[in-house]
């Protein structure tokens, strides 16, 4: 097996690049697929670095490009059904008993999100797959409402495939500059992570602002 060179990708040999090309020179294939699994369970670890890298790997020989694909797709498979499987042992009942404890949020806000993703959950597990953040997190309300474990493991497969081939790919193509993915993929997942921030904020205010009106409201009557 060949020594992977992070040198000339103009990339630290340190951190989480360092990291993963430890994993993949000593374990090939099965070292990409170790360390998009960790990628899946926790999100901070980003794909973005991980499979660019990988398919860098195998433009330099450490391992071949279909078992790079191959192992980073069970990886994320692997990743993803332990996050499923967390979302059914947490359970509805269980959900909606820490939900009502949570500040300015209403259990009809639960149920409406479980009517969309009873609508909605076969898109929202495929095209997740395939955005950074929630590529990790679609995983537990899928198991929280119980989708059905074959359909679930099918579209994880696909959206992973498809996610992770381009990411591979392009470190492949790219060779010594497989860093810039990361860079670019990186911008996106800010935009994605900039856009939660702003939801989120939106809803706090919305909330509040109903909230002060419900007392005004009973302060008159």
């Amino acid at each position: 097996m060949q020594s992977l060179n992070l040198a000339s990708g103009q990339q630290p040999a340190g951190g989480i690049a360092g990291w993963a090309s430890d994993l993949v020179e000593t374990m090939g294939g099965p070292g990409a697929g170790l360390a998009i699994a960790l990628e899946n369970l926790f999100p901070p670890l980003p794909s973005e670095v991980v499979l660019p890298l990988t398919g860098f790997a195998a433009g330099q020989g450490v391992l071949s490009l279909v078992s790079a694909l191959f192992w980073t797709t069970l990886g994320s498979v692997v990743g993803a059904a332990a996050l499923y499987w967390l979302g059914v042992l947490l359970g509805r009942e269980r959900l909606h008993a820490i939900w009502a404890k949570l500040p300015l949020v209403k259990a009809g806000d639960l149920t409406r999100t479980e009517e969309w993703f009873a609508k909605h959950g076969t898109k929202a597990v495929f095209f997740g797959r395939m955005v950074p953040v929630f590529r990790s997190l679609i995983s537990v309300p899928a198991g929280v409402e119980r989708m059905r474990l074959p359909v679930f493991l099918l579209l994880t497969t696909a959206g992973s495939l498809i996610w992770n081939s381009v990411l591979v790919m392009a470190g492949y193509w790219l060779g010594d500059r497989w860093s810039a993915v990361g860079e670019y993929v990186g911008l996106f997942s800010k935009a994605v992570g900039a856009l939660l921030v702003v939801a989120l904020v939106v809803f706090v205010v919305m909330r509040l602002s109903q909230h002060r009106s419900g007392r005004t409201g009973d302060h008159r009557s």
